[in-house]
């Protein structure tokens, strides 16, 4: 039983376990190992992972969750968010969502962008109640599936959603750039 979960960088340490989730959450379409690493070394990044906080257990528990996003200056991009089936629908989405808002808020990014499965839609649903809203398809964006995509922007400008994300959150953390490559991507 999760009471409660931390965020924190994705460190190298993760990338067994958030390679596991991907290949768990995305089939074929996961990340390699190579393709992660690529991605982190990339500028503009910043991932987080989310382990929880167990009255249950004592020791290190597994990253349940990762989130990543990139920014070019203008907007953020989401570039994965993942999840654990088995913690799925206890707000550890949400979570990851609020930390990678706050932190397009504080590079200061326009706007927030991301595409999504367009049979997604437990993750569609969640996006909607972030106020982003669908600006068009991608055809066959998901490969090899052949899977289409919604594109979905949320307008920073206009958005009022409460951030939920703690307050030792790493969006908070010293020597946070814009440019950090401590994280994850899918």
């Amino acid at each position: 039983m999760i009471t409660e979960v931390r965020l924190r960088p994705l460190r190298n340490a993760d990338f067994d376990r958030v390679l596991q989730l991907e290949r768990q959450l995305f089939g074929r379409g996961a990340w390699t190992y190579g393709m992660l690493a690529d991605e982190l070394a990339g500028l503009g990044r910043w991932y987080i992972v989310a382990e929880p906080e167990r009255l249950d257990r004592a020791g290190e528990q597994p990253v349940v969750g990762y989130a990543g996003l990139w920014f070019d200056g203008d907007v953020t991009q989401i570039m994965t968010i993942g999840v654990d089936p088995d913690v799925q629908r206890h707000g550890v989405g949400r979570q990851l969502m609020d930390a990678l808002i706050e932190r397009s808020r504080k590079v200061k990014a326009e706007a927030v962008l991301l595409e999504v499965r367009v049979d997604n839609q437990p993750a569609i649903e969640m996006y909607r109640d972030f106020d982003f809203e669908i600006l068009g398809v991608r055809k066959r964006y998901y490969q090899p599936e052949d899977v289409d995509a919604y594109t979905m922007r949320l307008d920073l400008n206009a958005a009022a959603h409460p951030t939920d994300a703690p307050v030792e959150s790493p969006v908070d953390a010293p020597n946070d750039t814009p440019d950090d490559a401590t994280g994850d991507a899918a």
